[in-house]
């Protein structure tokens, strides 16, 4: 069989099933999307952050 039959016949030929994908996939691209923003943020101003020059501050 097919990979679309078979994701037609697991996933969306029931609606509380096919949301809850929707919902758990979005959930998890968020949570990706997230992390690879801020490491991406991190790297490029790496040294001009709090955390890198908190130490020239700190008694």
């Amino acid at each position: 069989m097919s990979m679309f039959g078979a994701l037609n016949r697991s996933v969306f030929k029931r609606t509380s099933t096919f949301l809850l994908v929707v919902a758990g996939g979005s959930f998890f691209f968020e949570r990706t999307f997230d992390l690879v923003a801020v490491s991406i943020f991190e790297s490029i101003n790496k040294g001009k952050l709090w955390k890198d020059v908190q130490h020239k501050f700190s008694q």
